[in-house]
């Protein structure tokens, strides 16, 4: 348990860190966005106006210990701001909308490719020098090595435009509560599913395969093959339990950045996530919408590697000595 809240309070002062900078970065800029907005209507904005559009974007004239203050108070209460780029929507509104496009895709993919690398892995090593082993962990790493839109633009050009058998963009054709709508959705989302599965398979089987292997020389594993356990449960409940352990971390970070969805494959999709977001936003400096996006980024990312450090402490015994 101590370990648990040690873990924890740290995890809660990295995340006041990434608030205050959050904070600071955006008004060490210079200018600010109401006149970013006023120079898009070429001047043609009474004073008042602008004066009014400050307000609205939470610019006062309070000093930075003022603002900062206001800024948390806002942040526990929910209020992100408002969206330069869909002026007058809410961030908070923009993020509802687009995230759980970008949770489904990616969430469901990254689960997929982490199963599949790390049960391949985990094969791999066990039958370390046979056919499987030598063939499948190269060409793995070798679809892994190319960058993940050069294979979307692959699948988009092969599968979309030359054969046809998938839609080339967007996410969906109408959008309703009913199963055409649904088998439309997963329809859209098959090549860039696929994208993100075959660039990030190899990554976890390769890992997998080389902490598997170092984990098979230890002397627990040859005093459990001694006492006559089953090959199966020697892999699974011994090396593999123990193997997994570095592979957790990365999973709960690869989760957490989920969040933040994979700005390329979107783009090369018009797939409307967080990440096509993150586009529009950096194009049109639109702060508060990316500032928010990259504060939650950072929130998935401790929150995923808390559940990972509780993980450790359910799978590793070592941990729970450390009590």
């Amino acid at each position: 348990m101590k370990f648990i809240l040690r873990r924890l309070l740290f995890y809660l002062a990295t995340l006041w860190i990434a608030i205050t900078l959050n904070f600071a970065i955006p008004r060490l800029l210079p200018g600010n966005p109401a006149d970013i907005i006023f120079g898009k209507f070429r001047g043609n904005v009474s004073p008042g106006t602008l004066r009014a559009l400050k307000s609205a974007l939470g610019f006062t004239n309070q000093n930075l210990v003022g603002q900062y203050f206001t800024y948390l108070w806002n942040l526990g209460h929910g209020n992100f701001g408002l969206s330069y780029s869909y002026f007058p929507a809410s961030v908070l509104t923009i993020i509802r909308q687009d995230l759980p496009w970008t949770l489904f895709l990616l969430g469901f993919s990254t689960i997929i490719a982490f199963t599949f690398g790390t049960g391949l892995g985990i094969i791999s090593a066990w039958r370390r020098g046979s056919v499987f082993d030598s063939t499948l962990p190269p060409l793995m790493l070798f679809l892994s090595s190319f960058p993940y839109f050069w294979i979307a633009l692959l699948l988009l050009y092969v599968f979309s435009i030359t054969l046809g058998w998938f839609p080339n963009a967007h996410a969906y054709t109408v959008l309703n509560l009913s199963w055409p709508v649904i088998g439309t959705v997963l329809y859209h989302s098959v090549l860039p599913a696929a994208t993100v599965v075959l660039t990030s398979t190899g990554g976890w089987l390769l890992g997998m395969r080389n902490v598997m292997i170092s984990t098979l020389a230890e002397d627990y594993i040859v005093m459990a093959q001694a006492k006559g356990l089953t090959d199966r449960r020697v892999m699974l409940m011994y090396a593999a339990r123990n193997a997994i352990l570095p592979s957790i971390t990365g999973f709960a970070m690869s989760l957490g950045f989920v969040f933040g969805g994979l700005v390329l494959v979107e783009t090369v999709f018009s797939y409307p996530g967080v990440g096509f977001d993150l586009v529009n936003a950096a194009t049109n400096d639109d702060f508060p919408l990316l500032q928010t996006l990259l504060l939650f980024i950072v929130l998935a990312v401790l929150v995923a590697n808390f559940i990972a450090d509780i993980t450790y402490v359910r799978l590793d015994p070592r941990v729970r000595a450390e009590r």
